[in-house]
């Protein structure tokens, strides 16, 4: 939970998501619990087919059918937005919550300029006059760092580079001022030194504006960069969740120690990297028990039999049979 007696700006409780088909229930995400405070950055992270980008796609109300949010509850500034009209959910989608995708492209309406597409979302949502929104639209370009903003605002989306289009991408999700922004692999396309660039431009825009960002990836080093806390997600649970220096240097579920394993260090020369064996499970394959436990390396027979729920160790919560506190205490001979 928040610290303090502040509430959380978004609040997700035991959401379940699931895509009905011929063959049965698929179960996508499976009863998971976040938070994230007002100018927080919020790093989930996990493998393809963990349940990142749908958790992110149910917090703005893009899920694709046949998917559908069938337990739990999602909370933005108290108000719970899970169970709203389309119509209504639309007005909060872009006004309250902004979100980044991995392909700009995807974003941007190629048939018109990034000035017509920035401007018409700031008047949707802000009451701002034509010459107002223009401004605004030409000071937001400036503030991502798109040069010669004045001239580059009446230029279409093919016009730019990818990461241009990207710091673009950027404008067009704070345009309305949210209070929380969804950023689904942002980095991902772009190369290394773009990366970098985008990355602390989200840090900067996020400290600045106090908006809190849930960013989603793959790559355990963006993270590390750029996160405030850390979700690990697996098979469609939370496997760990913690601040960013807790999970990077005192990695605590296995899972955890593999992505770990896996980011090479500086100056470290071998000739391959840790990796973990196996892959994630499918949807329709999911393992009794822990689902991690094929793939991992001190699995033991519990860990066939029961699915762990989160505990508190230390400063994280963890959810994984070692850290069980009967297990403990009869390892320890009690």
């Amino acid at each position: 939970m928040a610290t303090g007696n502040q509430e959380p700006l978004l609040q997700i409780e035991h959401l379940r998501v699931e895509f009905p088909t011929r063959r049965g229930t698929l179960i996508a995400v499976d009863d998971i619990s976040l938070h994230i405070d007002s100018g927080e950055v919020l790093g989930v992270v996990g493998e393809s087919g963990a349940g990142k980008s749908i958790t992110g796609m149910s917090i703005i109300g893009l899920l694709e059918p046949p998917g559908r949010i069938a337990g739990g509850r999602i909370f933005l500034q108290s108000r719970r937005i899970d169970n709203l009209p389309y119509d209504v959910m639309r007005k909060i989608r872009g006004k309250d919550i902004g979100a980044i995708f991995q392909d700009p492209l995807t974003s941007l309406n190629p048939l018109f300029t990034i000035g017509d597409q920035i401007i018409e979302t700031i008047r949707t949502h802000l009451h701002l006059s034509e010459s107002q929104a223009r401004r605004r639209a030409i000071d937001l370009l400036k503030e991502v760092g798109i040069p010669s903003a004045g001239e580059r605002i009446d230029h279409y989306p093919h016009q730019f580079s990818g990461g241009m289009r990207q710091r673009v991408v950027i404008a067009l999700a704070l345009c309305a001022e949210p209070r929380l922004v969804i950023a689904d692999e942002p980095t991902t396309a772009l190369d290394v030194s773009i990366q970098a660039q985008i990355i602390e431009l989200l840090k900067r825009l996020c400290k600045e504006h106090r908006t809190a960002v849930m960013l989603i990836t793959h790559d355990m080093g963006v993270i590390a960069e750029t996160a405030d806390r850390v979700a690990v997600m697996y098979a469609g649970r939370i496997a760990e969740v913690g601040s960013v220096l807790d999970v990077v240097l005192h990695a605590k579920h296995p899972y955890t120690h593999g992505l770990m394993a896996s980011i090479p260090a500086v100056g470290q020369e071998v000739d391959t990297l840790p990796q973990i064996e196996g892959s994630m499970p499918r949807l329709t394959e999911i393992p009794h028990g822990c689902s991690f436990n094929p793939r991992c390396p001190r699995v033991f027979d519990r860990c066939k039999e029961e699915r762990p729920d989160l505990v508190p160790v230390e400063s994280s919560f963890v959810a994984c049979c070692l850290f069980d506190e009967n297990i403990k205490k009869v390892a320890a001979g009690e």
